[in-house]
């Protein structure tokens, strides 16, 4: 956490002023577009960046569907994650996160700025209720990221991902983006202040036609699979 300290001393003179339209834009969600929302996150995120001395190296841009309607799912290192792909990524995307970082200062107001959905893991009905939510907008045209191993690995090694993290995207048949990210989780969750560079990767689409026929449990495999595959290239 000593990197967010960092962040807030380099930046003190845009502190306050980041803070209070970030706060206003999460209190104020409606007066927006998403596109507006996004560029102010996006703003935000580079001072922080620059702030915390982090640079970060994308790759597969290209890999973007030109389309909306998408869901990625990332690799989960730490609570820096999101930020990452932010700065990498142009398009406006929003979030489904666990309900126990919903109130987290700072990602609580990014979140907000997202319209992201909070998942209960501990009540079926909500989760439920949210999936088929994020299905049907993305069917609409809204891009999501959903973090499918559920909790931070903190460190490159992958965790297991759960096939009903896979749900909202079969519901909707929309294009599976997988992101690997590296060193991600040196950010926040751990005491470095050391200059950093965070890698992610955006990976070739996954469409409907190549999952529709498969199980979850057997996309989530693939999906980590490729992003393995990706780590243990270039960590």
């Amino acid at each position: 956490m000593k990197r967010i300290l960092m962040m807030v001393i380099r930046n003190l003179l845009f502190v306050p002023y980041g803070w209070i339209k970030l706060c206003y834009y999460a209190s104020h969600v409606d007066k927006y577009t998403a596109e507006q929302r996004y560029a102010l996150l996006k703003y935000i995120d580079a001072r922080a960046n620059w702030g915390g001395k982090i640079k970060i190296d994308v790759h597969g841009r290209e890999n973007i569907p030109e389309k909306d309607g998408f869901i990625f799912y990332p690799n989960h290192q730490g609570l820096y994650d999101v930020l990452a792909i932010i700065e990498a990524c142009p398009r406006p995307f929003t979030v489904v996160m666990k309900k126990e970082v919903a109130d987290i200062p700072f990602l609580k107001q990014v979140f907000a700025c997202m319209k992201a959905y909070a998942l209960d893991r501990d009540d079926v009905k909500q989760a439920m209720k949210v999936i088929m939510t994020v299905s049907k907008e993305a069917a609409q045209g809204r891009n999501f990221l959903i973090f499918a191993e559920g909790t931070r690995s903190r460190d490159n090694q992958l965790l297991e991902f759960k096939g009903g993290s896979f749900k909202a995207a079969i519901k909707a048949r929309c294009p599976i983006v997988p992101i690997a990210l590296i060193d991600s989780y040196k950010s926040f969750d751990t005491n470095s202040i050391k200059p950093l560079t965070v890698q992610v990767h955006f990976l070739k689409p996954i469409n409907y036609e190549e999952y529709g026929n498969m199980k979850s449990v057997e996309i989530a495999s693939e999906v980590k699979k490729r992003i393995g595959n990706v780590i243990a290239e270039y960590e």
